[in-house]
């Protein structure tokens, strides 16, 4: 027999009775909340991150003095390829043995800075006692000859010893003569003009972007009152580019005009040829002391 739907069981109320007793009780003894089991566990949480902390700062103390007790062992020199690697070696082997933590990178760095073929030097200290001393070579741009003696010239107007090492690593460099103005820029070295600087960094730049005038150029004359000049290879002709810049333009006249002319006439069928002005060519034959010429291109 189906059970009636008004059957009360026990700790049942209708709807309708438990709206007079709004904590939701069913009005007899009083209801008590019963204490969450994990009521107490904080303070075994702090304890445990006490003890965490506790062991962190043990671990730093050790980490420390362990760091202060790591000495030099040895130096890795990386990036020279000119740079002599024995002689570098010889100066950094007296910081072996010192305390890695007291190594004063630019102490070191002052004793390869002298180097004249270092341009900078990146000094790292790794924890198992190695020096890792990175070199940042010059590189040459430009040759010129000075008492007799090939000297190198990279792209901030440094002077500094040529070696065999830059003809097999950049054939065919620029040769710059001409030079009458050095200043003295440390470390022993000497270092261009700032003009004249400028003036060769902006020539290569120039030249870097012909389509072959870098094969044929071999040579730039530094000369005062606008009068600088560039030589051909097996050519005694002067190619007055001046020092006024726009050597893009001057360079580009120089390819129509070797195109045009010297291929017909041949190589050195002229002493002077001026580049410096606007869409015309002006140029002298060798032994005369007629007027210029004016070639229009």
């Amino acid at each position: 027999m189906p059970e009636s739907k008004n059957k009360k069981y026990p700790g049942y109320l209708p709807d309708a009775d438990r709206q007079a007793f709004p904590d939701g009780s069913d009005g007899g003894e009083p209801y008590e909340a019963s204490v969450p089991v994990y009521a107490g566990s904080w303070k075994a949480l702090f304890f445990i991150v006490l003890v965490v902390i506790a062991g962190l700062a043990v671990l730093a103390d050790y980490a420390a003095h362990w760091k202060n007790e790591v000495v030099v062992r040895k130096f890795i020199v990386e990036g020279g390829s000119i740079v002599d690697g024995r002689e570098l070696s010889s100066r950094l082997n007296i910081y072996r043995g010192r305390n890695l933590q007291q190594l004063d990178a630019e102490e070191l760095k002052d004793r390869v800075i002298v180097f004249p073929y270092v341009r900078d030097v990146l000094i790292s200290k790794e924890l198992n006692g190695v020096v890792r001393v990175r070199i940042v070579e010059r590189e040459p741009v430009a040759l010129t000859i000075i008492n007799g003696r090939i000297i190198a010239i990279d792209r901030e107007g440094f002077l500094f010893p040529g070696r065999k090492e830059f003809s097999r690593r950049i054939p065919k460099l620029l040769k710059v003569s001409g030079i009458s103005r050095l200043k003295a820029a440390g470390n022993g070295l000497q270092q261009l003009d700032m003009r004249d600087a400028d003036l060769l960094r902006h020539f290569l730049e120039a030249l870097s972007l012909t389509d072959y005038a870098s094969l044929i150029i071999r040579e730039l004359h530094l000369e005062p009152d606008n009068m600088t000049y560039c030589i051909a290879a097996r050519s005694p002709t002067r190619f007055i580019v001046g020092n006024d810049g726009n050597f893009k333009e001057k360079l580009k006249k120089f390819e129509i005009f070797w195109q045009k002319v010297v291929s017909k006439k041949g190589i050195g069928t002229y002493e002077i040829v001026d580049l410096r002005f606007r869409s015309r060519v002006f140029t002298r034959e060798p032994a005369s002391a007629v007027v210029p010429k004016d070639v229009s291109l």
